[in-house]
């Protein structure tokens, strides 16, 4: 309760220092504000959606998704260019950018930010073993040299992650975290750093277009109930939709539609699914997977937790990276699981007993939860029992490769826009055993689950592109989804909401809000 009073009381400061330091409206910091904390804001070390929005305005990319999902060069200047062989991707870079520091943007500093998260990066899987070495040949022009062909490369140059760092700032930290600043090429400098609150400032020597604002509070609330109220009584000017209840997004979007605030939306990028430990029993039975699979009523649990603004999803890889919404998963059939059950020995005075684990900072994971609980109950009670556990979802991830959840409810958004940066994370292995991975992503997921054949399309579809490609990773998703060690639930998009004397929020293709595009309306 005194963390929240003085969180309250600093944002409060926060705004009446914007507005005794300004004599007219245009000149005050726009307040948005999301749930939880911000622990770095380490481009290297960052995992979650809200470190990478900051990070998207304090920094740049080498290309970005514009809200159509096509490419387009940021620090690059014009598309990639891909030797005959395809063991290079040369890339020509943007001159008279500056870091915040002053320090020169050029091939050496984009050397050193890649090799620094190829070494220390919390998400540097993403560059596998397909990336040999990278070249500075000179001062505006990069090649990085393939191990063997690869066609995703050009997704991941849209990674936040590989935002471009000074050189001169870093040089201490070239092995290890720097949390608490950040000095990038971005629109903003971040003048001030807490988990709770950051500052951010126009940057007044950007290379491209000026924020349409005069800098951003981004702060973070301690839940979903205090955020709704303090939109709604206008203590903050822009919402973000990450973990607030669906009761209350509903009720934004009824107020949206009355014309009391403005709506954004992004393309749908986040699914939410259930991870299946597959090496052990219960659930090394694929019977005992797919009848689980069978019972999982998706529209019954987005119209009760959702009021339908979720899409019930029957795949890994959003619409959005795969030209349409296939339906790979099993769909809901509770007779026919009863069915594999009692095939199994289950039923009939023999239950299924599965311990369900959802993240307890995490809204819709309990509400998902208790529906699956309640409709197992209604049309599968004389075969499953579902009991569940709540977990704070820092102690699931760093658990979830130990093996102690059963089935545990996640989500996901790909680090780069591209069907890989789903199927990757989620299927694939460096070492397998009889169909139980030892060592790999399907690992640090939960699943365990390993295929030889799965990574032997991984290696093809590096090979090919456009629709060959896209075939391949396809393929690579019809086989898991053959084999169940996950249940997609739906996907859903972001949303951001702003008062009436703010702009309309808008979204890029990969899902992240332009904070620059904000601005104060005077009506």
């Amino acid at each position: 309760m005194q963390n929240k009073f003085l969180l309250s009381i600093l944002i409060s400061l926060i705004s009446l220092s914007n507005y005794s330091c300004a004599s007219k409206k245009i000149s005050q910091k726009i307040i948005v504000a999301s749930s939880g904390k911000i622990e770095s804001i380490d481009p290297a070390r960052a995992t979650t959606l809200k470190t990478i929005q900051l990070l998207n305005s304090l920094g740049d990319t080498l290309y970005e998704l514009n809200a159509n999902g096509e490419l387009i060069p940021k620090l690059a200047l014009g598309m990639p260019t891909i030797s005959k062989n395809g063991l290079q991707i040369i890339i020509n870079l943007r001159k008279n950018v500056f870091f915040h520091d002053g320090t020169l943007f050029n091939a050496d500093a984009f050397k050193f930010t890649f090799e620094r998260f190829k070494r220390i990066g919390t998400m540097n899987y993403i560059l596998g073993d397909k990336i040999k070495s990278i070249e500075a040949p000179s001062d505006y022009k990069i090649i990085i040299n393939l191990k063997k062909p690869s066609s995703s490369l050009n997704g991941l140059l849209t990674s936040v992650n590989l935002t471009p760092i000074s050189p001169t700032f870093y040089k201490n930290y070239s092995d290890k975290f720097l949390n608490k600043q950040f000095v990038g090429t971005g629109k903003y400098i971040l003048r001030r750093f807490s988990n709770e609150i950051q500052v951010m400032d126009p940057n007044l020597k950007y290379w491209g277009k000026s924020p349409n604002n005069k800098g951003i509070n981004f702060v973070g609330y301690a839940n979903s109930s205090s955020l709704f109220g303090a939109l709604k009584s206008k203590q903050i000017d822009v919402l973000l939709s990450n973990s607030i209840d669906d009761i209350q997004i509903d009720s934004l979007r009824l107020l949206s539609k009355n014309k009391k605030l403005r709506e954004g939306n992004s393309p749908a990028t986040e699914i939410s699914f259930i991870s299946f430990r597959t090496n052990i029993h219960p659930l090394n039975n694929l019977n005992v997977r797919l009848a689980l699979a069978k019972s999982l009523n998706r529209k019954f649990i987005s119209k009760k937790v959702s009021y339908g603004l979720r899409i019930p999803s029957r795949s890994i890889v959003p619409p959005i990276f795969k030209n349409g919404n296939q339906d790979l998963w099993p769909k809901y059939d509770p007779s026919e699981a009863k069915k594999l059950l009692q095939k199994e020995g289950y039923c009939n005075g023999n239950l299924l007993n599965i311990p369900l684990t959802y993240r307890s900072n995490v809204p819709a994971d309990k509400l998902i939860a208790l529906t699956w609980q309640e409709e197992i109950k209604a049309v599968l009670n004389d075969c499953i029992e579902i009991k569940l556990n709540a977990v704070e979802s820092t102690t699931i991830y760093k658990n979830l490769s130990l093996g102690i959840y059963t089935a545990v409810i996640l989500d996901w958004t790909g680090a780069y826009s591209d069907p890989e940066a789903y199927l990757t994370p989620l299927l694939s292995c460096s070492e397998i055993d009889k169909g139980v991975c030892k060592k790999g992503e399907a690992v640090y997921s939960g699943s365990f689950w390993g295929s030889n054949k799965v990574e032997k399309l991984f290696l093809e579809s590096e090979k090919v592109n456009g629709d060959k490609r896209l075939k391949k990773l396809l393929e690579i998703e019809k086989i898991a989804a053959n084999s169940i060690p996950y249940v997609p639930i739906w996907i859903s998009s972001q949303k951001a909401w702003s008062q009436k004397k703010i702009s309309k929020p808008t979204f890029n293709g990969a899902g992240i809000i332009s904070l620059s595009d904000l601005k104060l309306i005077n009506e």
